[in-house]
């Protein structure tokens, strides 16, 4: 839902009417086109035995925070046929270099703790975090030693995951967060779903049909 600068009064509106919205009758069907849309050409996913849930996100992304409430009580439920994966976006190099840190965090194995922390920082704390040394700042404020975060942030394999992240919006047809993406075959966007409950519901709906099962 967001990609580039909005006003804060508009953004501030739009995230309470979504957080406001009422959760959708559980038997409720889904049209694609108008709930959700349709990638073409469908995307490979990392384990064809299980249905695949990508998360589209950027820290700086006030949406992507106001959905994480209805994110992780959703991750707390999912079936148990399915990977969920976060994935960040990269529009600009303020994105990537957000992107950057989570990967980094990841690499350290203290992406679990810090994602939330992430979000706090940026949303609420205000904090940049845009460069290397605000990063490095950071997670040694949470623990990790300047040496281990400038080796895993200067890391091959942190630098193999920047590159592929900056071609994975295109290949969804991403255009702003948070967006969903189940199975490499659907994109559930709030700009569709109109609301955080709706677009757990329309995934829910989508794994559903990709597991071959009713929807609930």
């Amino acid at each position: 839902m967001l990609r580039t600068g909005l006003g804060v009064a508009f953004l501030a509106l739009f995230s309470s009417l979504l957080s406001a919205a009422p959760a959708p009758a559980e038997t409720q069907e889904y049209t694609a086109g108008k709930d959700y849309e349709v990638i073409n050409p469908p995307q490979p996913t990392t384990d064809p035995s299980k249905v695949e849930v990508l998360e589209f996100f950027w820290y700086g992304c006030p949406h992507c925070y106001h959905f994480e409430p209805d994110l992780n009580a959703w991750l707390k439920t999912k079936p148990d046929n399915v990977v969920f994966i976060r994935q960040p976006a990269v529009f600009n190099e303020r994105w990537a270099a957000h992107a950057k840190m989570f990967y980094t965090a990841e690499a350290l194995g203290v992406l679990d703790k810090l994602h939330p922390q992430f979000y706090e920082a940026i949303q609420v704390k205000k904090l940049a975090l845009a460069s290397e040394d605000e990063q490095a700042k950071f997670f040694t404020e949470h623990g990790v030693t300047k040496d281990a975060f400038q080796k895993a942030y200067k890391s091959f394999a942190v630098d193999a995951k920047m590159r592929q992240a900056e071609g994975m919006g295109a290949r969804y047809g991403i255009s702003g967060t948070p967006t969903l993406v189940v199975n490499g075959k659907y994109r559930v966007s709030g700009s569709l779903a109109k609301s955080y409950p709706n677009m757990i519901a329309i995934t829910n709906y989508l794994i559903a049909k990709e597991s071959g099962k009713p929807a609930k």
